[in-house]
């Protein structure tokens, strides 16, 4: 099953059953084409936080220059960083790059705490893609990644949740630039994954329903520019799209 969010023409904000075959969102009685411009397609959930992860893929951590961490490498994006399908993205000015980052989500269902591995999957809604944007001019700077991460809109997700029987186990992670191909990754190349992550990070964090978490990137991140377009694929889930301004 899939679902959406969107914002109807009379400006209520709904939740809606997606179908990929159709290409359709459907609230109650009302179905709209997905590309409608009588509505808005938004992200796919409203997080009270995004948590991310780094260096999750050996040949990203490589390709960097870094070593693989010996635990979960975690910081934060905001609800300011989202943005949604179909969107611009706007980067921060005067800066000489700004990346892409094709991310494999997890969606949370429910309040969570002290999570055990084993357990992980009883709170998982399902999954979505993101485009961690990264502005390494500031992350390289500084050690908590706030300018180089957590900028606005710098969290394009969606366009859809998956339910967890939609997603094969080593789902592909792909991101086109212009329609060419920059990364091709899949689940499988995870150093730490999903059950693993989820027990880490509620070790120290309660999760709510609707938060996210950024799995990491593959190999092949590079520099963007202005005019983009940026497509993120995720197998079993769909293709998020966005445009991207650089000042």
């Amino acid at each position: 099953m899939y679902y959406a969010r969107f914002r109807d023409p009379a400006g209520s904000v709904r939740k809606g059953r997606y179908d990929p075959e159709t290409e359709t969102v459907a609230f109650g009685d009302d179905v709209y084409d997905f590309d409608d411009p009588d509505i808005d397609v938004l992200p796919p959930v409203d997080p009270s936080k995004i948590v991310c992860i780094g260096r999750n893929y050996a040949e990203h951590a490589a390709e960097l220059g870094n070593d693989v961490p010996d635990r979960p490498l975690l910081f934060l994006k905001g609800p300011n960083a989202l943005a949604g399908h179909g969107d611009t993205v706007t980067a921060p000015e005067g800066k000489d790059r700004i990346d892409w980052e094709a991310e494999f989500v997890v969606v949370i269902g429910e309040s969570c705490k002290d999570v055990a591995a084993e357990d992980a999957m009883d709170v998982v809604e399902g999954f979505t893609c993101m485009n961690d944007v990264s502005n390494r001019d500031d992350q390289n700077r500084e050690q908590n990644w706030v300018r180089g991460k957590a900028f606005d809109n710098s969290a394009p997700l969606g366009p859809v949740v998956a339910t967890p029987d939609e997603v094969p186990d080593e789902a592909s992670v792909e991101l086109h630039v212009n329609g060419e191909q920059k990364q091709d990754g899949h689940l499988g190349q995870l150093i730490f994954d999903v059950p693993t992550l989820i027990e880490e990070i509620t070790t120290y964090l309660s999760l709510e329903e609707g938060d996210v978490i950024a799995t990491g990137t593959p190999d092949g991140v590079g520099p963007l520019s202005d005019g983009d377009t940026v497509e993120v694929t995720v197998e079993g889930v769909g293709t998020l799209e966005h445009d991207v301004k650089i000042p």
